[in-house]
């Protein structure tokens, strides 16, 4: 969790940024005795803790191979549109030239069409596919092709 200090001039825009805001926590700093407090004794102080947005993703078979795990937790930045497609650069960032071939077509950069992705055990499919967006706590399971016989 991120925390970052801010001053503001009022009470009253101390409750405005509160109320304008559901995805911050704050908590107030009593400023009264610093220098500060009384320098300015109209300045209010408070922390505003910034909670990521955290999707867990789940590999299958292949991909399993290709990272190494089972399942990562992915982090991003809270307020950020993050969708199925945004994870998938995220991953071929930190995993690289293996994932990316698996996942990617050469020619066109898509991704490759005999790749399921489930949001929540939803298809992706019968969502909005690669620009459905995930909320905080998602899981995203990467299910490519199994063949049996």
């Amino acid at each position: 969790m991120e925390t970052v200090k801010v001053s503001i001039a009022s009470p009253e825009a101390a409750t405005s940024i509160v109320a304008a805001s559901n995805m911050y926590t704050f908590t107030v700093l009593p400023i009264e005795s610093s220098a500060l407090g009384k320098a300015f004794p109209f300045v209010s102080a408070f922390t505003l803790m910034v909670k990521p947005l955290k999707v867990l993703v789940r590999f299958f078979t292949t991909l399993r191979e290709i990272t190494g795990k089972r399942e990562e937790t992915l982090e991003f930045p809270d307020g950020e549109n993050v969708t199925v497609e945004k994870v998938l650069g995220k991953l071929a960032e930190r995993y690289g030239k293996g994932f990316v071939e698996y996942v990617y077509d050469s020619k066109t950069g898509k991704v490759k069409g005999f790749l399921q992705f489930l949001i929540n055990g939803r298809s992706a499919s019968t969502l909005k596919g690669l620009e459905t967006e995930l909320a905080d706590g998602d899981v995203l399971a990467i299910i490519p092709p199994v063949g049996g016989g």
